[in-house]
């Protein structure tokens, strides 16, 4: 047997393991990631608790930490919204619960009936798949206890929680616009540089099955990319209030943002046309591949560093300018692969900040006159408060001149 193949059956025995590994360190950084939301998910919880065992005096008050939960642990932004969702599905649902119990009393066909009303009614709603399920299994407690009274702590429970909910989210720790989009490039740019790191051991060890996981890796950043368009849609009224008081960065952001589309989609297109391409020539290719993938997982780790957006375009700009060096004849594949790389080099120089017609006239001549401008900087959790305070205070200011105005005061 020869010593290429021994090599590719000890990296292909090996590979179970190493994806092993990889989930699991991968896993522990979401966790260390997203430790400030769990928490606030369980003191939401312990609160929502002590709320209604003590001041509402319900001896079991097991739904009202239920609902704080579910509300506090969806996605980033999403939290205030979660909440009302829910509590809109727990009214549908203990609402057409008691009107069907109290019409048709206990009996065999009023559970179905319950639930196909609440799910009806939720659907004429347009509500979303949380009110749908909250709604039905509402309904199904309602007429499985056939105790209406029951249905009312379930709706005073609901109601703790997700006001504890709103409370966590829309008032002490609500969305920040910029940061939310921060974490949905990051995670984005990460599964980039990953999927471009996998390409390039590939092409390292001419294996034809690792390349095609890259290109699956790369294809399954479309999905961190949904995550960043959810981000900005989610996000739109924030920064509308943002814009509101003169701050641009928000908007700024979000269409700096949206370059990782066309920056996912070249990266894409490189690997399939290199994964087609002959060994001689992906060979040739894997220092550059590398480079790429050190220089787009920089840019995540480094976001908020004007220094570190440099050095990404200067770095992207030295692997184009070197490839289209060597890149030989012009009806070559080296050539065409040549100007696949050049484009995704053009895509991380202008999402580090470089405007696109800049970035092109960079590509062409080799040389990038214009420096990346400073990054925005998300404010600080204390500053944010601070503003919330003042911007609260201006309003209460505006409205009672406003009425002192329509009353004919002074």
């Amino acid at each position: 047997m020869s010593a290429p193949r021994t090599r590719t059956k000890v990296f292909a025995a090996r590979a179970p393991a190493r994806r092993a590994a990889s989930r699991f360190v991968a896993g522990c950084r979401r966790a260390a990631l997203d430790v400030w939301l769990l928490l606030q998910a369980t003191v939401g919880a312990g609160a929502a608790w002590l709320v209604a065992r003590y001041a509402l005096d319900h001896p079991a008050p097991y739904f009202a930490p239920i609902t704080a939960v579910i509300a506090l642990t969806a996605n980033l932004g999403e939290r205030g919204l979660h909440a009302m969702r829910l509590l809109l599905g727990v009214f549908l649902g203990l609402l057409i619960g008691q009107i069907v119990l109290a019409t048709l009393g206990i009996g065999p066909g009023t559970m179905t009936l319950a639930v196909f009303v609440s799910l009806a009614a939720a659907r004429m709603l347009r509500g979303a798949q949380i009110v749908l399920v909250q709604a039905a299994v509402s309904a199904i407690l309602v007429v499985a206890l056939g105790d209406q009274a029951n249905g009312v702590q379930r709706l005073l429970d609901a109601l703790t929680g997700a006001g504890i909910a709103l409370v966590f989210s829309q008032v002490l720790f609500p969305p920040e616009p910029l940061t939310l989009l921060r974490r949905a490039e990051r995670a984005a740019l990460k599964a980039i540089a990953g999927g471009l790191s996998t390409l390039a051991t590939a092409v390292a060890r001419d294996d034809d099955t690792l390349a095609r996981q890259a290109v699956g890796e790369l294809r399954q950043v479309l999905d961190r990319l949904q995550d960043l368009r959810r981000a900005g849609r989610t996000n739109t009224r924030v920064t509308r209030r943002a814009l509101a008081r003169g701050d641009k960065i928000v908007v700024r952001e979000k269409e700096n943002a949206e370059h990782l589309d066309l920056l996912g989609a070249s990266c894409l297109l490189f690997a399939r046309l290199l994964t087609s391409a002959d060994a001689d020539t992906r060979g040739r290719l894997e220092q550059p591949v590398r480079g790429l993938a050190d220089v787009v997982g920089s840019l995540a780790d480094g976001l908020d560093d004007r220094t570190v957006r440099q050095r990404a375009a200067d770095r992207s700009l030295e692997l184009a300018t070197r490839i289209t060096a060597e890149s030989g004849p012009a009806d070559s594949e080296r050539t065409f692969l040549a100007y696949s790389l050049r484009t995704v080099a053009t895509d991380v120089i202008t999402f580090a900040g470089v405007d696109l017609a800049d970035a092109l006239e960079a590509i062409r001549t080799g040389a990038l006159d214009r420096r990346v401008p400073p990054a925005a900087v998300p404010p600080g959790r204390l500053r944010r408060w601070g503003g919330r305070v003042v911007n609260w205070s201006k309003r209460v200011r505006d409205r009672i001149g406003r009425a002192s105005t329509r009353s004919g005061g002074p």
